[in-house]
């Protein structure tokens, strides 16, 4: 049954082509990205670039970008610009992402690409109007890496290529403070506005073909407010004091850092601009901040919630507070891109997006002209040597407080682990200790954080030590490096258990929907042994041949990794075609009548994470001579039936769920120490006569 199932599973629409692992690779036409030109030069430098020519006169540069993805291989995506600064063309000419893994078609990613035709990297947060979203729905990262891809590189490049007679320095200064209404502030450029009513977001999606939601959505009038929407720079003191009052001005001085700048968003109308679940991934998912071609998303620590303006300021719905990183520079223009979705089928969206620009006022601005680098080749050197920090320490830093939640979950784990002997004396605290951890598991591992680990990590690992391994390769999702850094450590002392038993989301859930099971009387069905012993062995056939695929189609090996519904559960949350969606809740079933069915029987990963695990060099799990012999109690009451009849307990199968420890020193369970408590009592007995007597 689980294989026809995996079978249609396998044949599902949308199901990834079955070609080799990035074998994507075509050879692009200088008219597909740059439409004016008939040839360019070879590319070279850093990014790779390249000048465009038509009728042998030069009209502007080709670059090709070359950042890292999901997978751990290069986008190759080879782009146009113009001389005044302008993307012509863009288009994907390798790649290696395992974006239709997780259920997405290979041509969103095209599609994805192609919206950055007629941006301008330089100008773009300056202009207004709509703009494309830049996002990739269920694949943030792919998206993270293609945007700062592209539009650096564009930059550098458009940048590079200018002839500019001087440069200007531009720093933040702060003029006496003069008392000034709203009307004073909203006048002169302190406060900028956009206003939408509901007619004008129709009116763009009906451009994009989807001029209506129904039946999806409630249809407003067009006159009714979709959203009036304000933004304000208010560090400095003339704008921030004014508008936020003096008591919380000083407030958010002190919640700023030496040099930082704050944001403040207020907007009254239907349209949310926070959203209602808006720390989704812990990202405001319904605006971001365009400065120089780059884009900010602003995540929930960055965020403060204000019920009112200061004194004699007008009242609104919503009031955002929002402190900004590092590399935003106040004294740059910058816009507020708000995005929109429609739903155009049960689970089909279109987007769209509106930008409100931001100019700071003249009198917070000083200007200083510095002499121009001395050459051309000097010139494009400062240009595109802006000091950036890597993608992936940018992603670090972003993800800061969602890194030093999940390590102290690890340090706790690992001191559960290590304080064990004390724990299993109070069986209560230990059960309700997991349960607890399970469910952290479930909800911030998994469902926060989307963190859950995949068979197809390992074989991308083992792909990259075979074909050049660089760590930047897998520091682009932190959570994702420092669960595999600490579960590749826990093997030493743990093997299998601590991933499986307690880490891995599907795996929390499983137990705990069993455990719910069991609670509303739910019966258990126990595998006899012979069978058991058998079907364990199936996880590691599925990965040895998984793992044989890989080395000769990547592709083939991914889509054969189907198998593990982690994606759909966990990463998708149930939103895939019907056949992912029923294998993945028959998966489920089966584990509230056999606990852990999957993880035991059918799990590749934890067949991949079980082999080194017998290198462990440390036997946690205590046992006595007699377990097997005299008793056999904990191996009946393994829930997963890791203990072998013999009373021994097998590594590669055991979940560390600590069951078999509690009765370990439970007088009460355990037959030695019931012996040895029974000598005891008969000992203080005898003694008790023989006082008696005497």
């Amino acid at each position: 049954m689980i294989a026809l199932l995996w079978t249609m599973v396998l044949l599902a629409p949308g199901a990834i082509q079955a070609r080799e692992f990035g074998d994507y690779d075509v050879q692009v036409q200088p008219a597909e990205v740059f439409p004016d030109a008939d040839r360019f030069d070879p590319l070279s430098g850093t990014p790779k670039n390249a000048i465009a020519y038509k009728n042998d006169k030069p009209v502007g540069h080709v670059f090709q970008t070359s950042d890292i993805g999901y997978s751990g291989k290069p986008i190759e995506i080879l782009a146009g610009v113009s001389k005044e600064g302008i993307i012509t063309g863009a288009k994907v000419v390798k790649h290696a992402e395992p974006i239709l893994l997780i259920g997405i078609p290979e041509q969103k990613l095209f599609d994805f690409v192609s919206r950055y035709v007629g941006r301008d990297p330089i100008k773009e947060a300056e202009t207004a109007g709509k703009q494309a979203i830049d996002a990739i729905s269920g694949a943030t990262v792919t998206a993270i890496v293609i945007n700062d891809g592209i539009l650096r590189s564009a930059r550098k490049i458009a940048r590079g290529g200018q002839a500019e007679t001087q440069t200007v320095k531009t720093t933040l200064i702060e003029p006496p403070f003069k008392a000034a209404d709203w009307n004073s502030l909203l006048g002169d450029g302190s406060v900028r506005r956009m206003t939408l009513n509901h007619g004008d977001v129709d009116s763009a999606f009906a451009k994009l073909g989807a001029p209506s939601g129904e039946p999806y959505v409630k249809v407003m009038p067009p006159e009714t407010l979709f959203i009036d929407l304000h933004i304000a720079l208010v560090t400095p003191e003339a704008i921030g004091r004014n508008l936020l009052g003096e008591a919380e001005y000083a407030n958010m001085r002190e919640w700023l850092a030496p040099g930082q700048q704050a944001l403040l968003i207020v907007a009254n109308g239907s349209y949310s601009f926070r959203g209602s679940g808006f720390v989704r991934g812990g990202i405001f998912d319904r605006f971001k901040i365009n400065q120089d071609g780059s884009s900010i998303l602003l995540h929930d620590y960055q965020y403060r919630r204000l019920r009112d303006l200061g004194p004699d300021m007008p009242g609104f719905e919503e009031i955002g507070l929002f402190k900004m990183p590092e590399n935003f520079d106040p004294t740059h223009p910058w816009a507020l891109e708000l995005l929109a979705q429609r739903p155009t089928g049960p689970i089909e969206k279109i987007f769209t997006s509106f930008l409100v620009s931001y100019n700071l006022p003249e009198r917070f601005i000083q200007r200083q002209a510095i002499a121009p680098a001395s050459t051309p080749v000097a010139q494009a050197t400062a240009a595109t040597d802006d000091g950036t920090p890597p993608l992936w320490q940018r992603i670090w830093k972003d993800r800061t407080s969602d890194v030093i939640v999940l390590a102290v979950s690890l340090i706790f784990l690992t001191m559960i682990f290590f304080f064990q002997e004390l724990l299993v004396t109070h069986p209560r605290l230990v059960a309700w200790l997991r349960r607890g951890f399970l469910l952290f598991s479930v909800l911030f591992i998994g469902g926060y954080a989307q963190a859950q680990l995949s068979v197809v990590n390992v074989f991308t690992f083992l792909h990259a030590l075979m074909g050049g391994f660089r760590w930047e390769f897998f520091l682009i999702d932190p959570l994702i490096f420092i669960l595999w850094s600490a579960t590749a450590l826990s093997l030493l002392f743990w093997g299998r258990g601590a991933f499986c038993g307690w880490l891995c989301p599907f795996g929390a859930l499983t137990e705990l929907l069993n455990w719910v099971a069991r609670s509303l009387g739910v019966p258990q069905f126990r595998i006899p042994f012979a069978w058991h012993e058998r079907l364990w062995a199936l996880k590691y056939v599925l990965f040895l041949g998984l793992l044989a695929v890989s080395l000769s189609s990547m592709a083939m090996a991914e889509r054969l990794a189907e198998i593990e519904p982690f994606k759909t559960v966990v990463l998708l949350r149930f939103d895939r075609e019907w056949p992912f969606v029923l294998y993945a809740l028959i998966l489920i079933g089966l584990g509230l009548f056999v606990e852990r069915f999957f993880c035991r029987y059918l799990c590749p990963l934890g067949a991949a994470i079980a082999i080194p695990g017998r290198m462990r060099i440390f036997a946690w799990l205590k046992r006595r001579r007699q377990c097997g012999d005299l008793c056999s109690n904990c191996g009946t009451e393994c829930f997963v039936q890791a203990i072998l009849p013999n009373g021994e307990i097998h590594p590669n199968e055991c979940f560390y769920c600590l069951h078999c420890q509690l009765n370990y020193v439970n007088e009460n369970v355990c037959p030695t120490l019931i012996m040895r408590k029974n000598r005891r009592e008969r000992r203080a007995a005898a003694s008790e006569n023989e006082d008696s007597a005497s």
